[in-house]
């Protein structure tokens, strides 16, 4: 059995970090599924920081972040262990060490890191709706026993300590409901635009405050055109400032040219559909509306 979590609730818990701007609803999530000891699932747009709260939770409580990546073809055995058939196969033509001792050719994933490590660590498992539908359901008791057993070897793998689990999901797939059974849910909110200045004043402290509320402006009038399929997200707004600093554009410019656009979207059919919509409107009924010329070139 994995040892109790006496050193994840040492102090005041998850407070945040330097980098990461949390929410009261969130922090107490996150302090809840440490004390619960149950993995954290959560869900938000892409881009609203979901991975980067794995960084933040490692950061502040001083443990180390082991990032199992999660792809459509990631099978949940390989979180565990993989053997290495290959290999061994390999060193019995080639007469290449022992090939009798098969637990040489034994390799632990990253959960099974997680079991193993001598410290307490944060597991995030990024993207799990990438994989499978039976993936999660694959999960379950090693998520609930932190144990797996090897039959190659015949061991049984028990976390020395039990990792912090962070789960993230886009919501491209819906997740069984055992496994969401097992998990603390939390939603991340879009930022409002308050809540946005917080955010990027985090990453961009010293930004000239006419830039700044010209690129809100605009950011969130593009969120809000109709039948985008990709909205910009928080962390292309942080990419599109740097852009238009690093471009030396004057604020003057911004909504009416709206300089370097691919930094925020992303798709040839999104800037077809924001040049419709702007050409939809009376032109030179608002001083301030984005120029049709100056996107037009934007278009394929």
């Amino acid at each position: 059995m994995a040892k109790k979590a006496g050193p994840h609730d040492a102090g005041n818990g998850y407070q945040g970090s330097a980098d990461y701007i949390v929410s009261d609803d969130l922090r107490n999530c996150v302090n809840i599924a440490i004390a619960l000891q149950k993995p954290l699932l959560i869900k938000g747009e892409p881009g609203t920081g979901k991975t980067m709260l794995a960084q933040s939770i490692a950061d502040s409580l001083e443990k180390q972040l082991i990032i199992w990546n999660i792809k459509s073809t990631t099978k949940a055995q390989e979180g565990l262990y993989v053997y290495d058939t290959v290999q061994r196969l390999y060193d019995s033509q080639f007469g290449e060490g022992d090939v009798a001792n098969i637990k040489k050719y034994i390799k632990l994933g990253k959960m099974g890191e997680a079991f193993i490590s001598p410290e307490p660590v944060v597991l995030l498992i990024d993207e799990i709706d990438k994989a499978d539908l039976e993936f999660p359901n694959d999960l379950l008791w090693e998520l609930d026993q932190m144990s797996f057993y090897i039959p190659e070897t015949r061991e049984t793998v028990a976390a020395i300590h039990r990792p912090i689990v962070v789960i993230t999901s886009n919501a491209e797939k819906e997740l069984p409901d055992a496994f969401l059974r097992r998990c603390i849910f939390h939603y991340i909110e879009f930022p409002d635009p308050e809540g946005m200045e917080r955010i990027i004043a985090v990453h961009h402290p010293n930004l000239e405050r006419k830039l700044l509320e010209q690129a809100m402006e605009a950011f969130y009038m593009l969120r809000n055109v109709p039948n985008i399929q990709k909205k910009p997200s928080t962390s292309e707004l942080i990419d599109w400032l740097q852009a238009l600093v690093v471009g030396g554009i004057s604020p003057n410019r911004i909504k009416q040219e709206l300089p370097f656009l691919g930094v925020l979207l992303k798709k040839n059919e999104d800037l077809d559909t924001l040049l419709n919509q702007l050409q939809g409107k009376a032109k030179g009924r608002n001083p301030n509306a984005v120029g049709n010329s100056s996107l037009s070139r934007y278009r394929y």
